[in-house]
């Protein structure tokens, strides 16, 4: 069975998973817009996934690791063409390279967003073009990896006056954390036992 196949068996099967289900602070009162990001996974025997580093000058989430993705447009036709734009946009993705095979929880970020994730695998090794003023570097980090739960971290911070609390995962020298690291780890319980 394909990699591409094995994915889309797993996502249709919701499972009993608890996700987690956005940050625990809420500055969007409750206010939300539809955003979505792209999780290209490489097609290869040790699959990869594709994120970037922000640039650290951006007004949001700047010098962060994220997917590519954003704001769903009045002209997206859904959350899978917002995350395939976007991935065009940010990093030179062609999405007609991209087998999409379906979509993980939905997180909200307190910031205001509510983030579909958008699952597709990709050929290895394309040659991308990251978008100077908002990606600063795109990356390739192992799929397993991310999916292995003793390599999600709790942590905490102070943060507006209160304690937040949130996920990590390190790769190399990479600190993949908050809405990332979650969306990471909601896939992770869809996908368990469908990456070997």
């Amino acid at each position: 069975m394909s990699l591409a196949d094995r994915l889309r068996a797993a996502l249709a099967d919701a499972g009993d998973h608890v996700a987690i289900s956005g940050d625990d602070y809420d500055r969007a009162r409750g206010i939300y817009a539809p955003a979505a990001v792209l999780v290209a996974i490489t097609d290869r025997p040790e699959p990869g996934v594709l994120l970037t580093l922000r640039q650290p000058h951006l007004r949001r989430h700047a010098g962060q690791i994220a997917f590519p993705g954003g704001r769903v447009d009045l002209e997206d036709k859904d959350v899978v063409a917002t995350a395939l734009r976007e991935a065009q946009e940010e990093i030179g993705l062609d999405p007609d390279l991209v087998d999409v095979v379906g979509t993980s929880d939905l997180y909200r970020i307190g910031t205001g967003f509510a983030v579909t994730p958008v699952i597709g695998v990709i050929p290895p090794d394309l040659p991308l073009a990251p978008h100077e003023g908002e990606v600063a570097a795109v990356f390739e980090t192992p799929l397993a990896f991310l999916l292995t739960p003793g390599n999600h971290v709790p942590q905490s911070m102070m943060w507006e006056g209160r304690e937040r609390h949130f996920h990590e995962i390190v790769w190399e020298d990479r600190r993949i954390w908050g809405a990332t690291a979650a969306m990471i780890i909601n896939l992770g319980a869809r996908l368990r036992g469908a990456i070997a």
